[in-house]
């Protein structure tokens, strides 16, 4: 077998996904060492959960809006470091986020990362409303950043005191029926709320219908799931 990096990007292409036993038997069973020097002719990225374990083609259209992409389980970054990536949405993000709330999107642990990101300068995190929230270290930038969460809050508080809007659920369970609803586009209230069983505390659909209400996502009420 010709060794080759296009050998590779077959591979890649009619597997999605690889492990590196499987990079070196398409390599003629090359060693480690012959593998990664193929590897890096050919564009690539390392999952960021699973210890990095799987291997997969960077392919920029692959990438969701937030920069992100799965198959299964398996969750990649175009940055390709867990850390990168979650300095980069911190940067960009329109109001900041909270641990919680990336936590949710990327689907592992930040925190570390988070705090470690505080420590060397890069981000800084601020209380506000009873919720730690992380922002560009830049102030210009992190003045803006909290100003739209500052907003996003009142707007949740005023929601809350008007008898004639259905009651709103908390910001974070907001949030988790959001980053649902940007995951499986189209879902209607009652398959979010089966998406989102085992979150404690539940989500009821009630819930799910004030934020398909509020934000004018769809026909609310249906119980419909998957």
């Amino acid at each position: 077998m010709a060794r080759s990096p296009q050998v590779l990007v077959e591979l890649l292409n009619t597997k999605k996904v690889v492990v590196l036993k499987e990079i070196r038997a398409a390599l003629d069973n090359a060693s480690r060492a012959t593998a990664f020097r193929y590897l890096i002719q050919i564009p690539y990225r390392r999952s960021y959960n699973h210890n990095a374990r799987f291997y997969a083609l960077h392919e920029p259209q692959r990438y969701d809006r937030y920069g992100l992409w799965s198959y299964k389980d398996i969750h990649f970054s175009r940055d390709g470091a867990l850390n990168i990536t979650v300095q980069r949405l911190v940067k960009e993000a329109q109001a900041g986020w909270t641990q919680a709330e990336l936590k949710q999107l990327l689907r592992v642990r930040v925190q570390g990362l988070l705090l470690q990101a505080v420590q060397e300068g890069q981000l800084e995190r601020r209380r506000i409303s009873g919720l730690y929230i992380y922002f560009h270290a830049d102030r210009q930038v992190q003045k803006i950043q909290v100003q739209c969460r500052q907003e996003y809050i009142e707007s949740q508080q005023t929601m809350a005191l008007d008898t004639d809007v259905e009651s709103m659920p908390s910001e974070g369970i907001v949030i988790q029926i959001l980053l649902a609803l940007i995951r499986h586009p189209g879902s209607n209230p009652g398959q979010v709320v089966r998406r989102l069983r085992g979150h404690s505390p539940p989500i009821r659909l009630q819930q799910v219908n004030a934020v398909f209400t509020r934000y004018e996502l769809g026909e609310k009420g249906s119980s419909t799931t998957f």
